[in-house]
């Protein structure tokens, strides 16, 4: 026996429509996980089934937990083997705890898009793009609330056909590449909480339609402070430079004078929103900025990171709405990767000393000093 013969099990007997309670062979199977020991866990890890207590699962599951960390599937992050609803497919996948988020975001959109963004974050920590044959999210083809909040919180994922499950072998493999990338998003998520992050739970909402009328013409642009700070990390003091929102709030004081609206309050995850001064806010183009601090004079990392945001807001933010035109904004310039960008349809600026640099793209919409 092992884990290849658990899942097969599961998949065989789960029937949600026989109940919950304790004398249903599937409920059963899953109720007696956590005493089982053939299953040949990696030292200091547990597994527990969950299928529903009062209510049977819509996708049961098996949680895998390291026995020193948290081990609370309502908050913190963890290891699961999820079914989707029809049990033809099983998911590994790295997860975040939900429960927790419903008395402050409820169950629905709201917690869905917290879980994406730190899904998100959590994704580059764990470098799922050198893990091959790993997604993003699973499909558990379930429409409630619980399974859709799964597939949000999901940062990485390894879905497996239950028909034609891999040998223990494999499993076991891709277990290890599971628990190897838990560690690295466990530390990145205390990095996280740890720091004075302000969009530790903000939103980005799409609108109803009602919008309040704008009197202040700078009434929707608020940066964060830009002053240097102390983060306490680990029985040390850090000074740290709040460089990204100096630059957001400089650009946006500087890009209203080119005749654009800044926007950044409710427009979360996205650093900045541009908009034509005086143009109908539901009609009127719209300009996307990733703001980015390069690095010892090296822009590498920061175009990069430009690039993949860029391209991951516009995809899941503008599904419903026309895309928008996209901006990297660069504390300093970045050399070729300027024609770069405007090779992906992105255009770049730059601050150069006390004036704006940037792309053929940005001139031409008027945004530069030049």
């Amino acid at each position: 026996m092992g884990i290849r013969d658990l899942l097969n099990e599961v998949a065989r007997t789960y029937d949600r429509a026989a109940g919950s309670t304790r004398d249903v062979e599937g409920q059963k199977v899953l109720r007696g996980v956590a005493a089982r020991t053939d299953l040949a866990l990696p030292a200091g890890f547990k597994a527990k089934g969950h299928g529903g207590q009062t209510t049977p699962a819509a996708t049961p599951w098996i949680g895998i937990f390291d026995e020193e960390g948290e081990r609370d599937p309502k908050k913190g992050l963890y290891l699961a083997y999820i079914f989707s609803a029809d049990l033809k497919n099983v998911t590994l996948t790295l997860q975040q705890g939900i429960t927790w988020l419903e008395e402050r975001l409820g169950r629905g959109a709201a917690r869905e898009v917290h879980l994406r963004h730190h899904a998100a974050r959590l994704r580059r920590a764990v470098r799922r793009q050198e893990r091959q044959g790993w997604i993003d999210e699973p499909d558990l083809r379930d429409k409630a609330a619980r399974p859709r909040a799964y597939e949000a919180a999901s940062v990485i994922a390894k879905s497996y056909d239950t028909a034609v499950l891999p040998s223990d072998v494999v499993l076991m493999e891709d277990l290890l590449v599971a628990i190897e990338s838990l560690r690295r998003a466990e530390e990145a998520d205390r990095v996280w909480w740890m720091s004075d992050a302000a969009d530790a739970l903000e939103l980005s909402y799409e609108s109803d339609g009602h919008v309040r009328p704008v009197t202040d013409p700078l009434a929707g642009f608020q940066p964060k402070d830009s002053s240097d700070y102390v983060a306490e990390i680990k029985a040390r003091q850090q000074v740290k430079k709040r460089n990204h929102e100096k630059l957001i709030k400089d650009f946006g004081d500087y890009i209203r004078e080119r005749g654009y609206d800044p926007f950044t309050e409710q427009q979360h995850p996205r650093d900045l929103v541009l908009r034509r001064q005086g143009a109908d806010r539901e009609k009127s183009e719209e300009w996307l900025v990733e703001a980015k601090a390069v690095r010892n004079g090296n822009p590498t990392n920061a175009v990069r990171e430009a690039v993949g945001q860029l391209y991951e807001y516009r995809h899941f933010l503008y599904l419903k709405r026309p895309a928008p035109f996209l901006i990297g904004l660069f504390s300093e310039e970045i050399g070729v990767y300027a024609p770069y960008l405007e090779e992906q349809g992105i255009a770049s600026i730059w601050r150069d000393g006390a004036r704006w640099g940037g792309s053929s793209k940005a001139r031409e919409w008027g945004m530069t000093s030049e």
